[in-house]
């Protein structure tokens, strides 16, 4: 049996919050609603009148499946294999995320698939150049 290849799972988990995230974003823009708002209401004019946070998670929603897929110009780049940039960039799309009322159950995808890209970090796993593929093993011999 082989070994779990963390970033793949993690790239699924994020995949999904991505598109549960631009779902929210676009239910958003009908039932605006800050998840917080039974502790203030202060933070309603981000969502109303002008959509502002339903914008910003569309936005944030879109370029992690645009990342996570990856589309055609990102596949190879140096930021499409950044372990680094992912974990720097997640918790603020989470945080987008976690403060429309739509977008909770993204926010906790978005975290879980943090923790599991903080793992592959630390096992020392590499995201290849190619998408969805292995890092090739092997010496001069070419064995594996």
């Amino acid at each position: 049996m082989g070994k779990l290849i963390k970033n793949h799972w993690a790239r699924l988990i994020i995949l999904a919050a991505g598109t549960y995230q631009v779902a929210a974003a676009l239910e958003g823009f009908f039932w605006p609603k800050i998840f917080w708002d039974f502790l203030t209401k202060t933070l309603d004019a981000a969502v109303k009148p002008i959509p502002i946070l339903q914008i910003i998670n569309l936005v944030f929603g879109l370029l992690l499946i645009a990342w996570e897929w990856p589309l055609g110009f990102i596949a190879g780049s140096s930021f499409h294999r950044s372990l680094e940039a992912r974990l720097a960039v997640l918790p603020l799309t989470a945080l987008a995320a976690a403060l429309i009322y739509q977008g909770t159950n993204a926010a906790i995808y978005q975290v879980i698939g943090l923790a599991v890209y903080f793992w592959a970090y630390s096992e020392g796993e590499m995201i290849c150049a190619k998408p969805w593929t292995l890092p090739q093993r092997g010496g001069k011999t070419g064995r594996v």
